[in-house]
């Protein structure tokens, strides 16, 4: 696991690892982090049970799925991913994470295509979101702790080095859902408004055009996407 230790974090309700990738209270001159190489167990009870759970949401058709609120305080803290079958959840509009020990979410989560709000709030190891994010077209509000965030702009901490050409999070392109069985992945970092937050998403590309292709990042972070690694030169950070 990446620069982590067990303890319970402030605030809350359940045991969670907590997160030292960098600092999250105030900026540092860390120049250097890498994604948290937790694996999810998906042979334990506690992953059955979110299989169940997000089954009984896609077969009732709920609006508001907080699965968490459902697990034991043991069973949260060993969901560390989500399972792709979350792309079953058209219908809920609001989806509850707040205080998840997830440090990633599956590009899948770009086929809730009901979602309107977005809370996974004081998930303090979660830095970044996938770029499949923004393909949820109603997607308006979320509440997420920014300061955990990849370039967030009170600290800046850096983004983890990206290498082109291997395997990616998903089966098909970020950008143009093509598959991407057999072709060189372009990865890519890019920060984006999406709903309420400016979030660092990952990409995922079939072509340095797609790459291309993307939005423009707003004011106030990396215009262009880039690879990540200490050598990215980040805005100032604002302390206030």
């Amino acid at each position: 696991m990446a620069n982590e230790a067990d303890s319970r974090t402030s605030g809350s309700a359940f045991p969670r690892h907590t997160c030292t990738c960098f600092e999250q209270s105030r900026a540092t001159n860390r120049r250097r982090v890498r994604f948290h190489d937790d694996r999810q167990d998906t042979s334990s009870p506690a992953w059955q049970h979110l299989l169940t759970l997000i089954e009984e949401a896609a077969a009732d058709g709920r609006e508001v799925f907080r699965p968490l609120a459902d697990m034991s305080p043991e069973q949260r803290r060993q969901i560390i991913t989500l399972p792709p079958t979350i792309a079953k959840l058209t219908a809920v509009r609001h989806f509850d994470l707040y205080g998840s020990n997830l440090v990633r979410i599956p590009p899948e989560i770009g086929a809730m295509t009901g979602l309107e709000e977005f809370t996974p709030y004081t998930s303090y190891r979660l830095h970044w979101f996938p770029y499949e994010l923004t393909r949820c077209p109603n997607l308006k509000r979320s509440t997420v702790s920014t300061r955990a965030l990849y370039g967030n702009e009170k600290f800046r901490p850096p983004f983890p080095p990206l290498r082109s050409g291997g395997e990616g999070a998903g089966s098909t392109c970020s950008v143009c859902a093509r598959p991407l069985d057999g072709i060189g992945i372009h990865r890519a970092w890019i920060s984006l408004r999406v709903a309420t937050d400016v979030l660092p998403l990952l990409v995922d590309a079939c072509s340095e055009a797609c790459v291309q292709a993307l939005p423009t990042p707003p004011d106030g972070y990396v215009r262009t996407p880039h690879p990540g690694g200490p050598g990215i030169d980040q805005p100032t950070a604002d302390y206030a």
